[in-house]
C-alpha cells in the first residue's frame, strides 16, 4: 500500500505532502513520544514554530525517532516559523538560529513567516531572502498571507515563497488565494484541516466515510490531498497518527471532491490575517 506522496516546490525541494502538525502540544514526554512514534509510522514531515514553545520537545523526539525507525536527519522535513516580535524587532536570523539551537538541527528544510505583520512583513522577507542565498535554509515561505500580501511581497522580493500555510478546510476552501497560488507556483498547505474536530460530524463527511469503510478525519485529509493541498493534522495519539497516514489507498471521485468544497462557508476558527493585531 502506498504510504506516502512528495510534493516538488517551486525550488525544486521535495516535500511530503502530508505531515505532523504540533501547535497547543505543550507537554514535553506526550509531544516527544508522539513524534517518535509518527517517525516509526513512516511520518517525515514535521511543523512547528517558535510561538508554540515546543522546539525543544520536537527536537528531541526527531532524535529519538530517527534512532528509532533508523533514518537520517536528511530523510525529514522539518518546518518552523518566526513569531511576530522578531519580525518587528529585525531579529530574522538571530531567531532562525535560535530555532535551529532549540530543535538541535543544522538546518530547516522550511522556514516560514507566521503572520503578515504590517510594515514589518517585507523587511522580514528580505532577511529570509539572505538565509536562503547563504544556503542555511532549503526553503524560504509565508503563513496566513492573503493575495494583496503576496503582491506586495513581490514587489520587494527577489525569491517566490515555495509555500502559503494558511486555514483550509471544509468550511474556509479560500477559492481566490487558492487559484492565485496556483497561477504563482505557490504550493498551498492547509493548517486546522479538521477544524478542531468540529467538521468530523458534517453530514456529507459522514456519510463519504461510511461508503468508503475510513473515518471522518480521512475523508477530509484524501479531499485535501486531491486538492493539491499539503496537509498537517494535529495529533499524539498513536492510533490516530496511523488513521491519519492511511489515506492513500482510497481516493474521492471529482464529484465527491467538489461536493466537499461546495461547503465552503468562509468561516474561520482562527484569526483573520486582514483583522487582527498581531
Amino acid at each position: 500500500m502506498k504510504t506516502q506522496e512528495i510534493i516538488t516546490l517551486n525550488n525544486g525541494v521535495e516535500m511530503p505532502t502530508l505531515g505532523l502538525g504540533v501547535f497547543r502540544v505543550e507537554d514535553y514526554k506526550e509531544l516527544v513520544e508522539a513524534i517518535k512514534t509518527a517517525i516509526v509510522a513512516g511520518y517525515r514531515s514535521i511543523d512547528t514554530a517558535s510561538i508554540y514553545g515546543n522546539e525543544e520537545a520536537v527536537g528531541e523526539g526527531i532524535r529519538q525517532g530517527i534512532a528509532a525507525a533508523g533514518i537520517s536527519r536528511e530523510d525529514l522535513f522539518i518546518t518552523s516559523k518566526i513569531w511576530n516580535e522578531d519580525m518587528r524587532s529585525e531579529k530574522v536570523i538571530e531567531a532562525y538560529q535560535t530555532s535551529l539551537d532549540k530543535i538541535g538541527v543544522d538546518y530547516l528544510d522550511l522556514y516560514l513567516i507566521h503572520w503578515p505583520v504590517a510594515e514589518h512583513y517585507v523587511a522580514a522577507w528580505q532577511e529570509m531572502e539572505k538565509l536562503y542565498a547563504a544556503k542555511k535554509v532549503r526553503s524560504i515561505g509565508v503563513s496566513n498571507f492573503q493575495v494583496h500580501h503576496l503582491e506586495e511581497l513581490t514587489k520587494h522580493s527577489t525569491v517566490t515563497p515555495v509555500i502559503n500555510q494558511v486555514e483550509y478546510h471544509p468550511l474556509l476552501t479560500q477559492g481566490e488565494l487558492k487559484d492565485y497560488l496556483t497561477k504563482k507556483n505557490i504550493q498551498m498547505e492547509a493548517w486546522s484541516p479538521l477544524m478542531n474536530g468540529e467538521i468530523l460530524q458534517n453530514d456529507l463527511i459522514l456519510a463519504l466515510s461510511q461508503k468508503y469503510g475510513k473515518s471522518a478525519a480521512q475523508i477530509i485529509l484524501r479531499w485535501d490531498l486531491q486538492n493539491g493541498v499539503i496537509t498537517i493534522p494535529k495529533s499524539t495519539n498513536a492510533d490516530r497518527l496511523l488513521e491519519n497516514r492511511a489515506v492513500f489507498d482510497f481516493a474521492l471521485t471529482e464529484e465527491e471532491v467538489a461536493s466537499i468544497t461546495a461547503l465552503n462557508q468562509n468561516r474561520r476558527i482562527g484569526p483573520d490575517p486582514d483583522n487582527f493585531e498581531f
